[in-house]
């Protein structure tokens, strides 16, 4: 290996994954090893390409063809060397690209344009992750409506531009992405009117809900599906239920793969009652004391039922589907009517709630985030 490359590394490639040349890194007890991703985001979709990019000594590009990925978007990448909390100056050069941002985490990062290269530039990444896993914010859009006690909400935003991994070998989800942001916005009202959110922050534990990804090669999110899940706890390092909510190019929940500490993935389908419960107490077989039974509909949608109190429901909206609308019942009857359109390519969620009960319980809101990384304005 040359002198100069002892010194730098340098990923030139033809393929996704590019051209590692480096040296091992080196960790001492002062500079454990640590992680960081980072995006470069295109300034215009066009063919996956790979750039070529520098880094110091001591510092390498993680192996395996998931850490190194490009579409017509964008392409990402993993560090791993020394921790280096203030970071390291990474070179790109790209020729023919214009790269509109760097994406760390959740901020962009300043780019230093090469005076004497219009193809090249530079900036400044933190590593300090001690883990791979610990970087999928960086791959990963989302915004997140509330996080209170008792409530995790988040909206991932999917951009067919942006897909990786197994989304690359199979059609575009349109019909899931579209219905996802309906089901999240009904089964947040539903939390909260049903007193699950109440009841959970009392015990110090919480409710998420959480959609599905189409970019992130770490945790492929395939075949569509999203949560209503319960932690036992403040998060998922908490004894959990984890309902794996499969649906259809119509919305319709199909399948709830639910993953419960202890007992692996339980399996429901439509009709079948699936309790999920606290991890309080010895009863129900150590699982403690019953949170919800969700309940797949004929329709496509979700019974909902605490132990006290009415039953709620997503159900399917006027034309039959979830596709454009979901109803949401209350003891059988219609209560609100939810539409939700998400605009991924301006950063802009419109939200539309109806009541059908009651008019003045409808509503209109707007979410105003960041494109490229889910930020909420």
């Amino acid at each position: 290996m040359s002198g100069a490359l002892t010194r730098r590394t340098l990923i030139a490639g033809a393929s996704a994954a590019g051209l590692a040349l480096t040296l091992a890194p080196a960790a001492t007890a002062a500079e454990p090893t640590a992680y960081a991703a980072f995006r470069l985001v295109r300034t215009r979709p066009n063919t996956p390409s790979v750039p070529e990019i520098t880094l110091p000594a001591g510092y390498s590009i993680l192996a395996g063809t998931r850490y190194s990925v490009a579409s017509r978007a964008e392409y990402y990448t993993f560090v791993v060397g020394p921790r280096n909390d203030a970071g390291v100056e990474i070179a790109v050069r790209w020729p023919g690209v214009a790269v509109e941002t760097v994406v760390h985490q959740d901020t962009h990062l300043t780019m230093r344009p090469d005076p004497a290269d219009g193809d090249r530039f530079t900036f400044t990444l933190p590593v300090r992750q001690s883990s791979a896993d610990a970087n999928q914010p960086t791959l990963q859009v989302w915004s997140i409506p509330e996080n209170v006690p008792g409530m995790h909400w988040r909206i991932e935003h999917n951009d067919p531009d942006r897909v990786a991994g197994p989304w690359t070998t199979v059609p575009w989800p349109a019909g899931q992405v579209r219905s996802v942001v309906h089901q999240l916005v009904a089964a947040n009202y539903i939390c909260h009117a049903s007193g699950l959110v109440a009841t959970a922050a009392a015990k110090g534990h919480r409710w998420v809900l959480m959609g599905f990804e189409t970019n992130n090669t770490l945790h492929p999110d395939n075949p569509p599906h999203w949560h209503i899940s319960y932690n036992s706890g403040a998060d998922f390092s908490a004894k959990t239920h984890n309902p794996h909510l499969w649906f259809d190019s119509d919305g319709r929940n199909y399948y709830n793969g639910m993953d419960v500490t202890g007992l692996g993935r339980l399996r429901y389908y439509v009709g079948d009652p699936a309790p999920m419960y606290d991890f309080i107490g010895t009863a129900n077989g150590g699982r403690g004391n019953l949170t919800c039974t969700m309940t797949l509909r004929e329709d496509g949608g979700i019974d909902i039922a605490a132990p006290t109190g009415p039953t709620y429901a997503i159900a399917a909206g006027r034309d039959g589907t979830l596709l454009e609308e979901v109803t949401v019942l209350r003891d059988g009857a219609p209560w609100l009517r939810v539409a939700t359109i998400d605009r991924v390519r301006f950063g802009v969620t419109a939200i539309e709630v109806t009541g059908l009960a009651d008019s003045r319980e409808s509503a209109s809101r707007v979410l105003r985030y960041d494109r490229l990384t889910g930020v909420l304005r």
